[in-house]
């Protein structure tokens, strides 16, 4: 995979792709994490797709801005933004828990740029944060708060609750996730995220989404619990729901080949015209 830094809506955006003459592919990470999340599924999909993934502003390698507005819809301009920056028209769109929800805000606003929706663990229905919240993150030194709340975590406990399968667990994985941890323009960017995120995509809103969705889901997700891709499966017009026994939120991490085989699957009866699986 290729790596690139690429500039743009004035903010510097790390990519990683792979481009063949087969359909573009997009993947979109989850809060708190970075292109590394899909990692044990990007071999083997770019034998089928060409492959971008990218870190939004704020996560991974991409920059900690001070003046990036982080909500939904500054990146789902984004991704639009990346999709010209590379000249890609349309694109299969990859998101996983955050990630979902920055999928389904850019069917929404550009459904004539995505072919097919596949949300890996989704979030769904979250409301904006509570006042108190946003108003304190105005307040001097509060990012020194947040520097402060999450250098206490400790990132295996982290990382026993995403993953079901404990055993997953390596020291690079610990490494990467815990990495932006440290750094303290991430938490910078991440007061900046509690001030301007909106809620999720209401019932009504998506309900107005017609993009063939797949929604794949750990049954022991304890981050964003199946209840949550079930009520999605319901709202979406055009979703199926997939579901896999004993792998949480990392379902990408603990279902690698199931998780790709039902990729494949869904995009290869879109194109059919199927509209379920056989």
């Amino acid at each position: 995979m290729k790596q690139e830094t690429i500039r743009v809506l004035d903010v510097d955006v790390y990519c990683e792709y792979e481009w063949h003459d087969k359909p573009v592919m997009i993947l979109i990470h989850g809060f708190l994490a970075s292109t590394y999340s899909f990692s044990a599924i990007t071999p083997e999909l770019s034998k089928h797709y060409s492959i971008l993934a990218l870190d939004l502003p704020g996560f991974g390698q991409s920059e900690k801005s001070k003046t990036f507005e982080y909500s939904f819809k500054q990146y789902r301009q984004l991704i639009v933004a990346v999709m010209d920056y590379f000249d890609i028209e349309r694109a299969h769109i990859v998101g996983h828990s955050m990630g979902g929800q920055v999928a389904l805000s850019v069917a929404k606003a550009s459904p004539e740029r995505v072919n097919t929706l596949m949300l890996l663990c989704s979030s769904g229905y979250l409301k904006r944060a509570k006042s108190w919240v946003r108003y304190s993150s105005y307040m001097p030194f509060f990012y020194q708060f947040v520097y402060r709340y999450f250098k206490r975590k400790d990132v295996r406990n982290v990382m026993e609750k995403v993953l079901y399968r404990h055993e997953l667990i390596t020291d690079e994985m610990m490494d990467h996730y815990k990495k932006p941890l440290l750094d303290i323009n991430f938490h910078k960017s991440l007061t900046r995220l509690l001030r301007h995120r909106e809620g999720d995509l209401s019932r009504e809103e998506l309900q107005h989404i017609s993009v063939p969705a797949l929604l794949i889901w750990g049954r022991e997700d304890e981050i964003v619990p199946l209840k949550i891709g079930e009520r999605l499966a319901e709202d979406l017009p055009n979703a199926q729901l997939e579901v896999f026994d004993e792998a949480g939120h990392l379902v990408a991490d603990e279902r690698p080949n199931d998780v790709i085989r039902m990729i494949n699957q869904f995009i290869e009866n879109q194109q059919a015209g199927a509209t379920s699986f056989e």
